[in-house]
């Protein structure tokens, strides 16, 4: 085994290497650009080195500097985790150059399986069934459409070098084919540098599963069973499972042989995904699931398998890397229950799951009944440089209900505060009706995106809680009626009420409060009055008795903000800043801002050219996703601020259009 491995890597999947390596007496080499100079991956690490500024290009992406800190630090060998530099052959052959070892894959089975229209071709050679498309190297726009036709819509564009939902585009309506072919080119070259497409039929019930395969290099191959990948949103997976609901011995005995026949087909070594499409209309069925692709590094979602199958699939790595054999064969590999892993990212699911940006006040993720993946502290900074993932949640149970069961309560108990997170969302697909019973496909999270993405209001118990809060009432003692511990609200004579003013997405709600002498309250909202007991009030949980009813919530506050955790929702409330001058508010119907910190990809309009309203006018990239801006109306382009590759903050103007009366 090896004495020191370098991570070519960040974030969780840092620190989940690290992990491994540590437990096996390993000592560990981390790296890291100066936006991550405190980062807990580099305070896991035993030795650190900075590769440069925050830009992939210019620090995890930059081959130079990651060898030499190998060289520094006399690493052994060096595992890439995933995305960055793990499937790039031309970084394998140079770590291979400096005498180290490559935990992973051979750069020709990585360039085998990296081509996704060359992997099918070597695919469909090798007996594993391929979707219907179109996988030559004609790139024209209009022989692809004419491609296209023939295969019938709905098709999907893929970038061939693509990978993690990056340069996809479903296309229903042959009029979108070439705006939907520009952005996947546009996308494809951005991300992996190749512009170059592929075409494939869409399923219309497609389901998601893959094949978790490891090869070691003495001619050894098994698959550790499927996980089920089929919730996603714009190709990128959101809560995975294993196994996947509705499969038979029969159905998984053909895939697991087409996965293992796939990996054997390059002459594989070390952990592989080999990931299928599943027409899902009839059940599962072992003549209905197609080849997609295969990634040839760890998996973000591995922890699934890890959970069922009781194995460590980086101590795997490091085992095969070493050159030894695989832990187990075929027949020593079995299931054991069931289990699910939900993604927490930084993004507005309410504002089309924009990318979030901003300093964790507040983080708490229950590690009690789950397994907690994160390479994300409270306190940190999220940056629009790198992926938005903040931690990774895995549940496991004897059975697929009792796995969602703590997967929804661990989403309940989630908090995070000074960042939009997506968890209410996440919370919202555990719960689902369908997703509960297990009948889901990869387009269900759209069919059901308004129910899933919409912003309850805050109930009237809500308001009262917060108005407590607010007003300082839950920080004098609950139990006792003497008034100098309750001196908050408290007269002599009659209650005096107080005000609180709660602003909610721009609508304000007052809400007064007073103290009787035996220490009860009277809340009234909107003419409504409840009598209610405060019963317990300790650091930043409050637990009240209004009506009758017992409730109870956790709460930050900050001076000008108040954030409520109520079972499974979550209210942030504007609190009055008595010392700041009221703003003027912009003339949003003229100008198109940024939405976050990012990179201006395309302007597709000129000073002077009428534009309708929706019309795409800019599209701008941040932690790796595009975001086309529309006209806010119909009207004339009067200035356009930004071109193509400026570094826009969030808030810029873009542009502006004429006054409607121009």
């Amino acid at each position: 085994m090896f004495k020191k491995i370098l991570i070519a890597n960040r974030g969780e999947i840092a620190c989940r290497i690290a992990k491994s390596a540590k437990a096996l007496g390993m000592k560990v080499v981390a790296v890291y650009s100066d936006a991550d100079r405190d980062a807990r991956h580099v305070q896991m690490a035993d030795e650190a080195y900075r590769l440069g500024p925050p830009p992939v290009a210019e620090s995890y992406l930059n081959v130079k500097a990651l060898l030499n800190a190998a060289k520094l630090s006399g690493a052994d060998a060096i595992h890439p985790g995933y995305g960055f530099l793990s499937e790039n052959p031309e970084f394998v052959e140079s770590v291979e150059a400096a005498g180290l070892v490559f935990i992973g894959p051979p750069a020709d089975a990585i360039r085998a399986m990296g081509l996704k229209d060359a992997a099918k071709a070597l695919m469909e050679k090798s007996g594993v069934p391929i979707v219907p498309g179109y996988h030559g190297s004609n790139q024209d726009a209009d022989f692809l459409k004419a491609e296209s036709d023939k295969i019938g819509y709905p098709v999907l564009i893929k970038a061939r070098a693509g990978g993690g939902g990056k340069g996809m585009r479903r296309v229903d309506d042959p009029a979108d084919f070439v705006e939907a072919l520009e952005g996947a080119q546009r996308e494809g070259q951005s991300s992996f540098g190749d512009p170059r497409v592929l075409i494939e039929k869409y399923i219309l019930s497609p389901r998601h599963i893959e094949v978790q395969v490891f090869c070691d290099g003495h001619g050894n191959a098994v698959h550790l069973f499927e996980r089920d990948c089929s919730l996603q949103r714009r190709h990128q997976k959101v809560i995975e499972e294993a196994p996947a609901p509705g499969m038979t011995e029969e159905m998984r005995a053909a895939m697991g042989d087409a996965a293992v026949k796939a990996a054997q087909a390059v002459g594989y070594e070390g952990a592989g995904t080999v990931e299928f499409i599943v027409d899902g209309s009839d059940g599962l069925r072992s003549d209905r699931f197609w080849f997609m692709e295969m990634n040839t590094r760890l998996q973000v979602e591995h922890p699934v398998t890890e959970a069922i199958t009781g194995q460590d699939l980086v101590n795997w790595q490091f085992t095969v890397a070493a050159g030894g054999t695989l832990p187990k064969m075929q027949d020593e590999l079995s299931i054991n229950g069931h289990s699910f892993e939900a993604r927490v990212y930084a993004e507005d699911a309410e504002a089309g799951f924009l990318p979030a940006t901003g300093t964790l006040q507040q983080l708490k993720l229950p590690s009690r009944f789950a397994r907690i993946d994160s390479g994300i502290r409270q306190g940190d900074t999220i940056t629009p440089f790198y992926d938005p993932m903040i931690a990774k949640i895995i549940t496991h149970g004897d059975t697929r209900e009792a796995a969602l069961a703590k997967l929804a309560l661990a989403l309940e108990k989630s908090q995070a505060v000074g960042c939009t997170t997506n968890i209410t969302f996440l919370h919202r697909l555990a719960t689902h009706a369908g997703f509960m019973k297990g009948e889901m496909d990869t387009g269900l999270i759209e069919r059901d995106l308004e129910e899933l993405t919409a912003a309850p209001a805050p109930t009237q118990q809500a308001l009262a809680m917060a108005a407590l809060i607010e007003l300082g009432f839950a920080n004098a003692p609950a139990e006792s009626v003497d008034p100098w511990d309750t001196l908050v609200g408290w007269r002599q004579w009659s209650a005096a009420k107080q005000f609180a003013h709660l602003n909610w997405r721009g609508e304000q709600t007052e809400v007064s409060a007073g103290r009787h002498h035996d220490g009860s309250l009277t809340v009234s909202i909107e003419d409504t009055s409840y009598d209610l007991r405060i019963l317990t009030n300790k650091g930043q949980h409050l637990r009240i008795d209004i009506d009758g009813t017992v409730i109870a919530a956790d709460f930050f506050q900050t001076a000008t903000s108040l954030t409520l955790f109520m079972g499974e929702n979550t209210w942030h409330f504007d609190l009055p800043d008595h010392l700041a001058d009221e703003e003027q508010e912009g003339a949003s119907g003229n100008v198109i801002t940024s939405p976050m910190p990012g990179q201006v990809r395309a302007v597709n309009c000129a000073a002077g050219d009428s534009v309708k309203e929706g019309q795409t006018l800019i599209v701008t990239e941040a932690m790796k996703m595009e975001h086309s801006l529309t006209a806010p109306r119909d009207g004339i382009v009067a200035e356009v601020m930004a071109q193509a590759g400026d570094q826009v903050q969030e808030g810029a103007i873009l542009l502006t259009l004429e006054e409607e009366e121009a």
